[in-house]
């Protein structure tokens, strides 16, 4: 289920990047985001590792740090840029360095990194400033590699959190009945993130990555992540209530769980010689 507001949603609704209240609002439950939220794929952190020039890692949106650990398993060194202060503490508590600020506005301070990296966080960032603030940080042949999941719920959940969540948050910028397909919704991001870094000038040819596999989740176990997406961490506690009980519902009556495809999709181009 996308984790940011729907690209087809009326024109008065902001992009992802303009809703910063939302894009610093996952530290409300740092715990319960770093337990519940899926890791990535190793063959996704192997291939950057490979395809980078080095191992010093820049990790825009780290979070609790869960994408940032995977890369120091192997063997980088990862700094970490994060602008909620509760994420940046929790990822601190687990051995990371972080800095909180938003990659727009984060100062390098001369430092080069041969890797940026950001898991399921570019589409709050700018993609042109973003993109021309992450190749300011890179090397010349560093690599610039935003990533998301896309999972592919039972369309039985999908309906049943759609309307539930249209019901107790009528004004949200998430329109989850718009965004039936989390690729799609993806995708549309992922194309403007491709034309941000386009637009900014500094890389190579922009590629696309995919990575599939799956997972099955017990009823408790989704309810559990579930109020870690961005669509109900600013909700009042009743409210995440109701949609965990909707949604809750339509589990119980595929049988208390279930088996989410997921692909994992990545954004991936080089830094050249030439300046921004």
């Amino acid at each position: 289920m996308p984790t940011l507001p729907s690209e087809r949603t009326p024109p008065e609704r902001r992009r992802p990047h303009e809703a910063r209240e939302y894009a610093e609002s996952f530290g409300v439950d740092t715990e319960r985001y770093d337990r519940t939220r899926p890791r990535y794929p190793d063959a996704l952190v192997e291939r950057i590792v490979t395809a980078a020039p080095g191992r010093d890692v820049l990790d825009v949106g780290c979070g609790t740090g869960i994408a940032a650990r995977q890369f120091q398993a192997a063997g980088c060194t990862v700094l970490g840029v994060e602008p909620d202060p509760r994420m940046a503490e929790f990822a601190r508590r687990g051995g990371m360095e972080v800095e909180v600020a938003a990659l727009e506005t984060w100062d390098p301070a001369g430092r080069l990194f041969d890797a940026v990296v950001a898991g399921t966080a570019w589409h709050w960032i700018d993609p042109v400033a973003g993109a021309a603030k992450a190749a300011q940080a890179l090397r010349p042949g560093g690599l610039l590699a935003a990533f998301w999941h896309t999972p592919d719920l039972p369309a039985e959940v999908a309906e049943a959190f759609a309307t539930v969540y249209a019901r107790v948050a009528p004004d949200s910028p998430f329109d989850l009945r718009a965004a039936r397909s989390a690729s799609a919704a993806y995708q549309t991001i992922i194309g403007r993130v491709a034309d941000g870094i386009r637009e900014a000038g500094g890389f190579g040819e922009v590629e696309q990555w995919r990575f599939d596999w799956e997972r099955t989740y017990t009823r408790d176990e989704w309810l559990d992540q579930l109020p870690t997406q961005g669509p109900l961490t600013r909700l009042a506690p009743d409210k995440v209530a109701e949609v965990l009980a909707g949604v809750g519902a339509a589990i119980d009556a595929l049988g208390g769980a279930f088996t989410m495809p997921y692909t994992t999709m990545a954004i991936v181009a080089k830094r050249t010689d030439d300046t921004p």
